[in-house]
């Protein structure tokens, strides 16, 4: 077995040179078992670990605290993020909740005027309650965050691109305009994943992922994940994540390192795919607008090819026979599937404002109820633009 650096990762893997992003996913922090030759690190399902006297126990004492599958886990995804730390939880919305107390009672906060459902109700219905405010803004528009940041703002909160519609945040601009005001800017990079776009390199502070979307990629896994290099940051994280206990069981990690593996050609052809079907439905009568930043006529196009390496695989769109329209083209499809969630293999579709974005209903955040949401999988593409094509008549 080779030697190991101080993160857990093989030298191997830094006396190469630059290993790419899929032999990283496949080989950091994930060698063959030492006691058996097993090419799969073991899952680990032990509560507790002997110790050779009080206080000296191997690097795991009680799995709350660590465990060895989880490790691993942390290790590799951490190594995808370009990160020095990382911290695996029980889901996205526990790693959301574990980076935002970080805040303090009059502290504030922005967050995107087109956020995700869940993280506006943690902010508006969670946070407020423990005196922290939130102001929504417009990321694109640099002005607007400058003049939106108070004394008592704390951090930006980035989604790029944006859930459901798809905006493009300049993210290295948003971390200067936070860093400029001694904050933080954390981007919640679940849409790109590493494979596209890597906030760390940007200048952001912090990443966090709901593992259960790209990273798990087989709609069988709930999980959350936060990168940082920040180590006030990762003291924080790594406390929260003892101290609450909102961690993952070693088989949801093993379940999302299987899923890592696998994470760059999934991409690959999800983005493909996505990018035909986002070009038939821009050309459909029924269709109002499409929003999907590879289309050239996306406000972000341009950003959002110097920022990623490709355009994503989720791809939202108006119908120009309002909601009722929607509703019944939701109903009416079959390759993809009426469901909630994003990012695995099969391609899913969803109505937001009546499903993800619910809680943001009556808010300044509220979703266009002619909207659906697409999350493209991996299907042969032609099945799924005529399923699109029967559904909307």
């Amino acid at each position: 077995m080779s030697d190991k650096d101080e993160a857990g990762r093989p030298d191997y893997l830094s006396e190469a040179g630059d290993p790419g992003f899929e032999t990283l996913a496949i080989h950091a922090g994930q060698e063959p078992d030492s006691a058996t030759g097993a090419v799969i690190p073991p899952l680990h399902l032990a509560t507790t670990y002997a110790q050779d006297s009080v206080g000296g126990h191997r690097g795991f004492e009680y799995s709350r605290t660590g465990n060895p599958t989880r490790a691993t886990l942390e290790i590799t995804l951490a190594t995808l993020e370009q990160a020095g730390s990382g911290f695996a939880f029980a889901s996205g919305m526990a790693a959301e909740d574990a980076l935002l107390r970080i805040l303090d009672p009059g502290d504030h906060l922005l967050i995107p005027d087109d956020a995700y459902g869940g993280t506006f109700r943690l902010v508006a219905r969670v946070l407020s309650r423990y005196g922290i405010s939130y102001s929504a803004v417009d990321l694109t528009d640099h002005d607007a965050v400058a003049s939106s940041w108070s004394p008592r703002t704390r951090l930006v909160w980035i989604e790029t691109p944006s859930n459901p519609l798809l905006n493009v945040a300049d993210i290295e601009a948003l971390a200067e305009i936070a860093h400029d005001q001694s904050g933080w800017c954390i981007v919640d990079n679940t849409f790109a994943t590493p494979y596209l776009q890597q906030p760390l390199m940007l200048g952001a502070d912090a990443v966090v992922h709901s593992a259960t979307k790209y990273l798990g990629g087989h709609s069988d896994v709930v999980g959350g994940f936060v990168a940082t290099n920040d180590d006030r940051l990762a003291e924080h994280v790594a406390f929260l994540q003892n101290s609450a206990g909102a961690v993952p069981s070693p088989f949801d990690c093993y379940l999302v390192q299987r899923g890592l593996k696998t994470l760059a050609v999934r991409m690959e052809r999800q983005c493909e795919n996505a990018a035909r079907v986002a070009e038939f439905l821009a050309g459909h009568p029924a269709v109002a607008a499409v929003f999907y930043p590879g289309l050239a006529s996306h406000p972000g196009h341009e950003l959002a090819a110097r920022q990623m390496r490709r355009f994503g695989a989720m791809v939202s769109f108006t119908l120009k026979g309002g909601e009722q329209a929607a509703l019944e083209t939701a109903r009416k499809t079959g390759v993809f599937t009426l469901a909630e969630s994003l990012g695995a293999v099969e391609s899913l579709i969803e109505h937001p404002a009546q499903m993800t974005h619910l809680s943001v209903a009556g808010s300044a955040l509220s979703v266009d109820p002619a909207l659906l949401r697409l999350s493209v999988g991996l299907e042969t593409v032609e099945d799924l633009i005529r399923d699109l094509g029967r559904a909307l008549g």
